[in-house]
């Protein structure tokens, strides 16, 4: 992980795109319109398990 933030492109919750960086928690973001602060992280992929025979 280099540290940066990933830039959501609008608000999961009211579709917004006027978004702000928020100081915390770390990575989060401020919608201007709904208020909410949210943050995105990334969990992992989800690969497929290979089937033995």
């Amino acid at each position: 992980m280099t540290g940066e933030r990933a830039t959501p492109f609008y608000c999961p919750y009211c579709g917004d795109e006027d978004l702000r960086p928020q100081e915390e928690p770390a990575g989060a973001w401020s919608c201007s319109a709904c208020r909410r602060v949210f943050a995105v992280t990334f969990v992992g992929l989800n690969l497929p398990q290979e089937v033995s025979r």
